[in-house]
C-alpha cells in the first residue's frame, strides 16, 4: 500500500485495522447476526486517521475538538440527520463541525464514492461491528467497533497518541484468571454476562472521567468479610446499603433499551461515580449496593504487606511483568493490591488522576495479585 498520510502511525496500522474488520464481520456472518456494517479498506482507514489527527490539532473557537467518525453509508443509519449536499472529508471541516457533535453518542457519517470520503450527516445509530474513530483530543486517536451486544461502551482496537501505537490484544481474554470485566471490554462475553458486568464498564469510564482519581471496591454481596480491611470508623458508611443501581438492574430486560431507563441507568452510574472523588474507597457489593464511601483501607492483623504484584495490559507487547504495587501507580494502587490480596474474592477498581486506570484481582495461578492496565479500553 503506497502511503498516502503524512501523519506517520496512520500508515502503519491501516493494514492491521484493516484486517481485524474485516475478521470481525467475517465471523458475524458465519454466525447468522445481522445489521452488520461494512469494512473500510486500508487506504480508507489511513486516510480517516491522517485527516483525524490533524484536526484534533486544530481549535475552533480556542476549543479542540472532540469527535465521533463512523464508516457507513446514509442507508445504514435510519433515520439521521443528512446534509443537502456531500461535505469534504478534511481537517478543517472536521473541526468546523466539532462543536455540534461533541456530544456523547452523536456521530459523523463518512461514506465514499469515487472522489473519495465524503462527510454526509450525522447519526445515533449505527450498525454492528461499525469502524469508529474518536478524537479524544489534541493527538489522540481511538479506533473502535460498535459491541455486538450489551449497552454502553464499545470495545476498543487501537490507541494512537501522537507517535504512539497500543494494539489491543485480543488473546488477552484466554490468558489465566482474566476477569470478567476484561473480557467484556475486549468483547468476548455472552449477551447474559455483558449485560450485568457493562455496568462496572461505565462506571469505571465515569471514574476515569471525573479526573479526581478514586477507588472502587466491589465485594461480595454474601459476607461482610469486607469490613476487616476497612479502618474504623467507617466515617461514610451507608445504612441500610442504597440500592438505586441494583433496583434500576432488576428492572424487566425489555425496558433496558428504553430512553428513561438508560437516563436513569446513566444518572445512577454518575451518582456512585462521583462518590470515588472522595478521599479513601468506595465499596459496592458485587449487586451494585452501595455500602460505603469515603473508606480506608487497612491491613487485616498478621497479614503480610503486599510487595509484589503482576502488571499486564491487554495491548500487544504488554506482557506481565512482577513488580512493586507502587510501580502500578501511588498509594490508591498500594491500598488497592493489600485489600485484594485479603480480600481475595472481591475486585478493586483504581482510577489515578492522570488517566491510567487499573483493575486489581486475586490470581490463584500465579498465587499474587493481578494489576490489569485497561485505561487503553476506557477511553
Amino acid at each position: 500500500m503506497s502511503t498516502l498520510s503524512t501523519y506517520k502511525a496512520a500508515s502503519a496500522v491501516a493494514l492491521i485495522a484493516e484486517k481485524h474488520f474485516a475478521d470481525h464481520l467475517h465471523e458475524a456472518v458465519h454466525r447468522g447476526e445481522s445489521d452488520l456494517a461494512a469494512a473500510p479498506s486500508a487506504i480508507q482507514i489511513e486516510i480517516m486517521l491522517d485527516i483525524a489527527f490533524w484536526a484534533s490539532l486544530r481549535r475552533e473557537e480556542g476549543i479542540s475538538p472532540k469527535i465521533s467518525i463512523a464508516f457507513l453509508s446514509p442507508a445504514q443509519a435510519g433515520s439521521a440527520l443528512q446534509f443537502e449536499q456531500k461535505l469534504e472529508f478534511s481537517s478543517k471541516v472536521l473541526t468546523k463541525l466539532g462543536p455540534g457533535v461533541e456530544r456523547p453518542g452523536v456521530h459523523l457519517g463518512v461514506w465514499y464514492d469515487e472522489s473519495g470520503l465524503y462527510v454526509w450527516g450525522t447519526t445515533h445509530k449505527i450498525p454492528n461491528c461499525c469502524f469508529v474513530l474518536d478524537v479524544s483530543e489534541p493527538g489522540l486517536l481511538v479506533i473502535k467497533h460498535r459491541r455486538m451486544h450489551g449497552f454502553g461502551k464499545f470495545t476498543n482496537i487501537m490507541v494512537l497518541r501522537g507517535d504512539q501505537i497500543k494494539v489491543v490484544d485480543e488473546s488477552s481474554a484466554n490468558l489465566p484468571d482474566c476477569p470478567i470485566l476484561l473480557t467484556s471490554l475486549l468483547g468476548f462475553t455472552s449477551k447474559s454476562d455483558d449485560n450485568s458486568v457493562n455496568v462496572l464498564i461505565q462506571l469505571a469510564t465515569s471514574m476515569r472521567a471525573h479526573k479526581h482519581g478514586g477507588i472502587l471496591l466491589v465485594v461480595p454481596s454474601a459476607t461482610d468479610a469486607w469490613r476487616e480491611s476497612i479502618l474504623k470508623p467507617v466515617k461514610y458508611a451507608v445504612s441500610p446499603a442504597f440500592t438505586g443501581l441494583t433496583d434500576l438492574m432488576a428492572d424487566d430486560q425489555n425496558r433496558w433499551t428504553s430512553s428513561v431507563w438508560l437516563g436513569e441507568l446513566s444518572r445512577e452510574i454518575e451518582s456512585i461515580a462521583g462518590l470515588t472523588a472522595i478521599d479513601g474507597a468506595t465499596v459496592i457489593s458485587d449487586r451494585y449496593e452501595v455500602l460505603a464511601f469515603g473508606a480506608k483501607i487497612g491491613r487485616i492483623d498478621g497479614s503480610p504487606r503486599v510487595e509484589r504484584v503482576l502488571l499486564t495490559e491487554p495491548v500487544l507487547g504488554g506482557e506481565g511483568k512482577i513488580v512493586n504495587p507502587a510501580s502500578s501507580g501511588g498509594t490508591r494502587h498500594i491500598s488497592a493490591a493489600q485489600f485484594v490480596h485479603d480480600q481475595r474474592d472481591s475486585i478493586a477498581l483504581v482510577a489515578s488522576q492522570d488517566g491510567h486506570f487499573t483493575i486489581f484481582t486475586w490470581s490463584p495461578c500465579e498465587n499474587l495479585v493481578h494489576a490489569h492496565r485497561i485505561d487503553s479500553l476506557l477511553l
